[in-house]
């Protein structure tokens, strides 16, 4: 417990049996200054001599030197290392969840697939659960990336760039299955099968069509009943036909998302 990130993170260094401390500002001469020098936050190695060399040996010396002296000596970073062993640090706390920069799933597959029809079953269930992830997010993606591996341990991947940014399940495995059908050749055996979305923006801030249909929207609405069915009785109360045969094979699953 501390009053910044800086002293936060020097005071969980700090080893008591309850492994609860503080550092707050009037602690610091006590706590803090009577450590040596290189237990600062972000000194590296190669700065901990030069500091000995001119009688810096605990944060309290780098804390009452003048600061221009140091500023002359190692410049900005003279400068950060000065306040940090004063305690001040005013970088903001980001409290809240950053938004995701990529979502995918990735699955192991209980033997090899060597038919077309199989993989690309696998594939709309990971865009199923990859878009339903996009959804909740409240994001939609512009790239769709699909991945696989051979029974030999070989990798290869194929990228492609919607039109218009979505976070339809039906226009994304559209899209995924395009991608596979260019890079896969019929009855050679696939271990996993990877799905991912990319580029990811908002839903309302990201490329509008212009010729949105009927069809669109009810894919939409579709899309959104089903995930509101979901969130209510979880996650497999509702599953497409298409997925039933999927989801009796498939007994090792490994989710991969950022």
């Amino acid at each position: 417990m501390a009053n910044n990130k800086l002293l936060a993170k020097m005071a969980s260094d700090f080893s008591k049996p309850d492994k609860v401390h503080t550092l707050y500002k009037d602690e610091i001469p006590v706590k803090m200054w009577r450590l040596p020098v290189g237990e600062l936050f972000m000194l590296g190695k190669k700065t901990v001599p030069k500091l000995n060399n001119i009688g810096i040996r605990t944060i309290g010396d780098l804390a009452k030197i003048d600061k221009e002296r140091i500023v002359r000596m190692f410049g900005k970073h003279g400068s950060l290392m000065w306040e940090y062993a004063n305690g001040i640090d005013n970088s903001p706390v980001n409290y809240l969840p950053e938004k995701p920069k990529g979502i995918g799933n990735s699955v192991t597959l209980p033997r090899d697939f060597d038919r077309s029809e199989d993989i690309c079953n696998m594939i709309f269930a990971l865009v199923e659960q990859v878009t339903y992830r996009l959804r909740r997010e409240n994001m939609v993606a512009s790239t769709v990336n699909v991945q696989l591996r051979t029974k030999d341990f070989i990798d290869f991947s194929h990228q492609g760039k919607l039109l218009v940014s979505t976070a339809s399940t039906k226009e994304i495995y559209e899209k995924a299955r395009s991608l596979f059908f260019e890079m896969y050749k019929e009855g050679t055996k696939i271990r996993l099968v990877g799905v991912r979305v990319d580029n990811l923006s908002e839903k309302g801030k990201g490329q509008i069509s212009l010729f949105e249909d009927n069809i669109n929207k009810k894919q939409e609405k579709l899309d959104n009943t089903i995930d509101l069915l979901k969130g209510k009785f979880g996650y497999d109360s509702i599953t497409r036909a298409s997925k039933l045969n999927v989801e009796n094979m498939v007994k090792n699953k490994k989710d991969k998302f950022e």
